[in-house]
């Protein structure tokens, strides 16, 4: 029995909130193009769990979470937004300035769109 695939927006719904049971914030979503209008009624209707949330254009559907780690770490991961569950996870030190998260977030932004265009 083949299974339907889901909306996009039931997908950003599912992957969400399985994060949020597990204590994961969301904090960024970075949207392709094509994406962002399949997702923009949604967005702008409030259908969607973006408040306080930045949303970015950016060359692959990943969505960032955040929480708080072990030892004043905090941890962010960067989830593809699709069926198939990818994720690249980094903790950052409590004295790592913004500047130098911002660098390792924008490398695993780069890292997922590898694996993106490797597919």
């Amino acid at each position: 029995m083949e299974r339907k695939a889901m909306s996009s927006t039931e997908l950003f719904n599912e992957i969400v909130g399985t994060y949020r049971k597990h204590g994961w914030q969301l904090r960024r979503v970075l949207l392709r193009p094509e994406t962002n209008s399949e997702l923009g009624p949604d967005l702008s209707s409030g259908a969607l769990p973006l408040t306080g949330v930045a949303i970015e254009s950016g060359p692959v559907d990943g969505l960032w979470f955040s929480r708080s780690s072990h030892e004043e770490r905090e941890a962010w991961e960067l989830r593809l937004l699709a069926e198939n569950p990818f994720a690249l996870f980094e903790t950052f030190e409590k004295d790592e300035t913004e500047e130098q998260r911002e660098e390792m977030r924008r490398e695993l932004e780069a890292r997922l769109r590898l694996y993106v265009n490797k597919e």
